[in-house]
């Protein structure tokens, strides 16, 4: 997972306190200045959603405008899950 993160450029893991992920921990990378693909952990899996929030520094404090769930239980060794993060950052 730690390749994927790296490859993808998403910043490191730090806590939601937005409730929009129950305080799990979040890593995100921008697809633009609004809108943002953010890695959900909960426990040791992952979760892929696309969002989007008037500005950066509001990821992690306040809810997203927009949250939509990409992939439940991430597995980069499964071609869909990999396919859900090309389609935003290629």
């Amino acid at each position: 997972m730690e390749n994927v993160l790296k490859y993808y450029e998403f910043s490191e893991f730090f806590k939601d306190n937005s409730s929009a992920f129950s305080g799990n921990e979040i890593a995100y990378t921008e697809l633009n200045a609004t809108h943002f693909l953010i890695f959900e952990k909960n426990n040791a899996t992952y979760n892929l959603y696309v969002s989007k929030y008037q500005q950066r520094k509001d990821i992690g404090l306040k809810p997203p405008e927009i949250l939509e769930l990409l992939v439940e239980n991430y597995d980069k060794s499964i071609p869909e899950h990999r396919i859900a993060i090309k389609q935003y950052l290629n």
